[in-house]
């Protein structure tokens, strides 16, 4: 495996997510593989998903959660190669309709001014030549993923460095939530988040511009996924999924190109540096 790559020491790296643990299924084996090959990388996490799970109260209580999901994310980026971390210290807003998306320390009442001009700030001071965020379907529809989605937009078109960075959204097609729904549906567990419609979730596949194969690097995610520990359950619905149809379906990891101005002739850029890997729709 190589250790450093021409194409990619130069590169600078933003990816913005909304809580601990989101970088990893989203693109854990992606900004793996980056780092890896020398690129250097800032990670910035919206919240600190004070009402995520907890897997055992020997982990983390209510109280104490935003404290050790902050460690955790510093855990799993010592393994995913990530040191530059920076948090903007929003409570998490839980699901809409719930109490916590109306606390207000919760980023979903948070000033969307003051958001973007955080990121915009950070935007004009890491220089980033791609910038990696949610899509505008948050996945499964999170406010906060939403809500980082339209933020990070907003100051990536404000930054003054915008004119030399490329946007990427972080994708899960909604083919891709269907077949984990069906496993899970076929081995009687119960999906996450079963009280949505599957055909609602997801990002529309046609939205998906690029397609890596990170097949090099899904231990290295799945490690790194593993130091969150309040968040994966042993017992939960995706650690009972087979381990060979959860390694195949993390080998793969979706993005779609929304701006790309400074690398005109290789408008997807991710394709590009990473074609021995890639698949493109």
């Amino acid at each position: 495996m190589s250790t450093s790559d021409p194409r990619c020491s130069c590169l600078t790296i933003l990816a913005v997510f909304a809580h601990p643990d989101d970088e990893g299924f989203g693109c854990g084996g992606t900004l793996a593989m980056l780092a890896t090959k020398g690129a250097q990388l800032t990670l910035v996490c919206a919240t600190n998903g004070d009402v995520g799970e907890i897997s055992s109260s020997s982990l983390a209580s209510p109280e104490t959660l935003a404290e050790v999901r902050q460690q955790e994310l510093r855990n799993a980026m010592q393994i995913t190669g990530i040191y530059d971390i920076r948090f903007l210290n929003y409570r998490d807003s839980g699901m809409a309709g719930t109490a916590d998306n109306q606390h207000p320390e919760s980023l979903n009442m948070t000033s969307p001014s003051e958001v973007v001009d955080k990121l915009s700030d950070i935007l004009d001071l890491v220089k980033p030549d791609l910038v990696l965020t949610h899509d505008p379907s948050g996945g499964y529809g999170h406010p906060d993923h939403l809500a980082v989605n339209t933020h990070t937009t907003e100051a990536f078109y404000n930054s003054c460095h915008t004119s030399e960075s490329s946007l990427y959204y972080v994708c899960f097609p909604k083919t891709v939530f269907q077949r984990m729904w069906k496993e899970m549906k076929d081995m009687g567990i119960d999906p996450p988040f079963a009280s949505q419609d599957i055909d609602s979730i997801g990002s529309p596949d046609e939205d998906v511009t690029t397609t890596l194969d990170v097949s090099d690097f899904v231990e290295t995610k799945i490690t790194s996924l593993n130091c969150h520990l309040t968040q994966m359950d042993p017992n939960g619905a995706i650690n009972r999924l087979p381990k060979a149809f959860l390694r195949d379906v993390m080998s793969k990891e979706y993005f779609g190109l929304v701006e790309s101005t400074k690398f005109a002739t290789h408008r997807d850029i991710l394709g590009s540096l990473l074609s021995k890997k890639i698949e493109r729709n």
